[in-house]
């Protein structure tokens, strides 16, 4: 991923189109607002129908793992792509045909037949919302002129946060009403109007665009990617079903060659025409590099967390998916009060000290949790679970919102969208990893239990969670010290408003600019 010259020289070519009335304007936004919300909301919609999934279909562990794993994998490998493709054939084309696909995708997981075919679903739906979310912000870039772009880009963290807190919810309903008897299914099939009537709007009212001088695709690369966390994910998730044998190992550690390999070859496509996947000379930047480990390790504890803590409130607890949906509604909260007073109020103040602040708060959370759940047992009401939810969303709230703006400050203006699509890429990346690591941090520990009796499922689960929720709070102490190597105060690493959002529509995830509003999205 090399500078994002395709918007940053783009800009002055990316005017505000002749003739777009203001009507028009206002609902093209509100068709790829309301393609970001569905792509959000399925994101975070599908943890809380997992074990009526698993009940259905009769779905192993493994495969619970890969139906919200392969989203985020297929994801985040084709996220940079999928902005560069825009970027040449032109974003309302990309964002039509990723509407499309993942219209298609969502009615092939609302009908699946078994877990195989629910997965591939999945990874479908996952590669077109990489074909479709990162044209939303460039669409908006082009529909509004620059003195609009605050207001319209505010709108639009207000829908993120939306959907963020409306979707384990939804999930959680339509699960719960068991519509026509299709149970789980309507939390696919509700996209079906949405992205049809998406479409129609959208070749109406949207207006092609194109950058002028836009970045060449990297197609080699991203198939290393996708072989390298393919080889570190799949063993992960099948190894202890199959007593972890030999090839699995072989696997894991030939990944590590792979990404090695991906290295050397971005390197040489730096060299040959500038458009690498991935810009290496960024790894440079200290605070850069720092950021995108944090970012990693911490999609990695959010992987880890989102589905544990499903099983063990709905499997474990015996818990309904309304009432583990509702359970969940003060962590969303607290995130979000969380987020808006740490960008507008405490960052300006005291810089990196917030985030490393969130790091101890989520920690310290984490362990009330921890100490709940044993003290509690499978005898545990949703109100004892409320203050560490709340201290651990506050936690959240103080590390998501901040860190993209700290990743970037000392990152050079040609490199930041680069930068940015990276950022969330790696985000994705962690997350994919983390839902791989479930089967040994929660599914191992519940085999040694080796259940015998209903009554010893309960007391398996809270162990399993306690154990997982350990780890975590073991990843996020990582994390607390490599935050140091951020800078202590973050700088604006472009001057001027709009000029620092235009450059951030880049490659990658348009929600990268709006990171403030972009909490359990994480989860996908």
């Amino acid at each position: 991923m090399s500078s994002h010259d395709a918007v940053t020289e783009a800009a002055p070519v990316d005017e505000v189109p002749a003739g777009t009335s203001d009507k028009r304007r206002w609902i093209a936004l509100a068709i790829v607002m309301t393609a970001a919300f569905m792509d959000l909301v399925d994101a975070t919609i599908v943890n809380i129908a997992i074990p009526s999934i698993e009940q259905d279909l009769g779905a192993s562990s493994a495969a619970i793992q890969w139906i919200t794993a392969g989203y985020a994998l297929a994801f985040a490998t084709g996220l940079i792509t999928g902005g560069r493709l825009g970027d040449i054939y032109g974003r309302k084309r990309l964002f039509l045909l990723g509407t499309a696909a993942f219209t298609l995708a969502s009615a092939l997981c609302g009908f699946a037949a078994n877990p195989e075919i629910l997965v591939a679903s999945r990874l479908l739906q996952g590669a077109a919302a990489a074909m479709m979310v990162p044209q939303v912000l460039s669409i908006i870039h082009v529909t509004f002129p620059a003195h609009e772009r605050g207001k319209v880009f505010g709108m639009f963290g207000a829908v993120i946060g939306l959907g963020a807190v409306s979707g384990p919810l939804l999930g959680a309903l339509l699960t719960e009403w068991n519509i026509a008897g299709l149970e789980w299914r309507p939390i696919f099939l509700i996209n079906l109007p949405v992205g049809i009537a998406g479409l129609l709007l959208g070749r109406k009212f949207i207006t092609e665009s194109k950058a002028p001088k836009a970045l060449r695709l990297d197609i080699v690369g991203m198939l290393l990617v996708a072989a390298a966390l393919l080889m570190l994910i799949y063993p992960l998730t099948r190894g202890r079903e199959l007593d972890w044998p030999l090839w699995g190992h072989l696997m894991m550690i030939g990944s590590a060659f792979v990404f090695a390999a991906l290295v050397a070859y971005e390197k040489y496509k730096t060299k040959k025409d500038g458009s690498p996947l991935v810009e290496l000379s960024l790894f440079r930047v200290k605070s850069f590099a720092a950021g995108i480990a944090v970012q990693l390790t911490f999609g990695v504890v959010l992987g880890i967390f989102f589905l544990v803590w499903t099983l063990y409130m709905q499997v474990g607890l015996g818990w309904s998916a309304l009432k583990a949906g509702l359970t969940g509604v003060p962590f969303s909260v607290a995130v979000s009060v969380a987020a808006g007073l740490s960008v507008q109020k405490l960052v300006p103040r005291f810089g990196r000290k917030v985030l490393q602040a969130g790091a101890l708060t989520m920690i310290a959370g984490l362990l009330l949790y921890f100490f709940e759940a044993g003290r509690y047992g499978t005898g545990i009401e949703p109100w004892q679970m409320v203050p560490p939810l709340v201290v651990m969303g506050l936690g959240m709230g103080l590390i998501v919102a901040p860190l993209t703006d700290a990743v970037l400050s000392e990152v050079p203006r040609e490199h930041a969208g680069s930068a940015s699509g990276l950022i969330n890429t790696t985000g994705q990346m962690g997350n994919a990893l983390g839902l791989g690591l479930v089967s040994v941090f929660f599914f191992g520990v519940i085999d040694d239990w080796n259940v015998r009796l209903p009554s010893e499922a309960g007391a398996a689960f809270t162990d399993a969670f306690q154990n997982s929720l350990g780890w975590a709070a073991g990843v996020l102490a990582v994390i607390f010290l490599v935050m140091f190597a951020l800078p202590a105060k973050p700088k604006q690493h472009l001057e001027g408003g709009d000029d620092a959002t235009d450059a951030v529509v880049a490659e990658g995830d348009a929600t990268d600019a709006v990171a403030v509003e972009k909490e359990p999205a994480l989860t996908h």
